[in-house]
């Protein structure tokens, strides 16, 4: 994942970063983020694409969205692998009951603008997951989710994509 990522951040502004973490520091990232919502990793004899979830903003209020970001190495991408981890994650996170989903997307980068209004993203960058009608639910857990009998459907969505 880190030879993923390290173009990202070395050759363009799209991460806000501007060192490229190692792998080790990948892996941190991977592990807190998994206490809260999936990280997905598509492999194929090795890692050829990514995407997770991490919380949206700190406040209460926000504990029902979730941002996501979504990376393919660069000879693999135009190859549905960023299309498909997003249909996954995506499922996985109405299974949590998330509300919102929201993108950082870095102006100019039309490929990234076509992925997710293609997921009916709307600027700025922000999708329904579902219906907001009543009080909000609480969210579940990774954990918990994996114990309804959606969520293999919902991790495997991606594949058909």
């Amino acid at each position: 994942m880190a030879d993923i990522y390290r173009p990202v951040v070395a050759d363009t502004a799209i991460s806000f970063e501007f060192e490229p973490p190692d792998a080790a520091e990948m892996e941190r990232r991977r592990a807190a983020a998994l206490a809260f919502a999936p990280w997905l990793v598509f492999d194929d004899g090795g890692v050829l694409g990514y995407a997770y979830a991490s919380r949206h903003r700190e406040r209460a209020a926000y504990q029902w969205c979730v941002d996501v970001s979504v990376y393919v190495a660069q000879r693999h991408q135009r190859r549905g692998i960023g299309r498909g981890l997003y249909t996954s994650l995506l499922a996985l996170l109405r299974l949590q009951r998330f509300y919102a989903a929201h993108a950082g997307v870095t102006l100019p980068n039309e490929a990234s603008v076509r992925l997710h209004e293609s997921f009916g993203f709307r600027r700025w960058w922000q999708l329904e997951l579902r219906e907001r009608s009543g009080p909000p639910t609480p969210v579940r857990t990774p954990a918990e989710a994996q114990t309804y009998s959606a969520w293999d459907a919902a991790l495997h969505a991606g594949e058909a994509a």
